[in-house]
């Protein structure tokens, strides 16, 4: 069976296309909800049951993200739906995003903290990474106390760990070779 993201790609790719600028972040923010939706696994096993039909599942998945859905998802959601594909919303959702951030020439960043960052710390930190990066970064924050200190960060397929778990290992890295 091919990958999730195998898969995504071409839906992604279509909904990139069809949007504008103008809805990306609308669009995204919806297929957010929609790929939180299709990730529940109640849902999943009822979508999967034969008895079932697509406009069943459909109507469910729409009722449930409300009425002021797009027509170009509502049209993305039933074809995905037609093709028993709605276990990789999710991964479409994150393609597509990426797409939309890469129009704007905007980068997410995952942080992860050793400990929790007030926004004032969070502000002076995004505009080091976006210095250091060279683009625009959407940050989010998390906390992992494993960390011990320092940040660990992720934009893309780049990671910046200036972690005090890396920096040990590091250390016995050296010490052991």
């Amino acid at each position: 069976m091919a990958e999730p993201s195998t898969i995504a790609r071409p839906y992604a790719a279509a909904l990139f296309q069809a949007s504008t600028a103008a809805d990306g972040a609308q669009l995204v923010a919806q297929l957010d909800t929609l790929a939180g939706i299709a990730g529940d696994a109640g849902l999943r096993q009822f979508a999967a049951d034969p008895k079932v039909s697509d406009e069943q599942v459909f109507g469910v998945v729409a009722g449930i993200a409300g009425s002021d859905l797009s027509p170009k998802l509502r049209n993305l959601l039933s074809t995905v739906i037609d093709n028993g594909r709605l276990a990789v919303l999710p991964e479409i959702a994150t393609q597509f995003r990426s797409l939309v951030n890469d129009r704007g020439g905007v980068a997410e960043a995952e942080v992860v903290s050793a400990f929790p960052l007030d926004a004032g710390q969070q502000a002076s930190l995004a505009k080091v990474l976006e210095k250091r990066f060279g683009r625009q970064l959407k940050v989010s924050v998390t906390v992992d106390p494993s960390l011990i200190g320092g940040v660990r960060v992720t934009v893309g397929d780049e990671v910046l760990d200036t972690s005090v778990v890396a920096r040990l290992e590091q250390m016995r890295a050296a010490l052991t070779h």
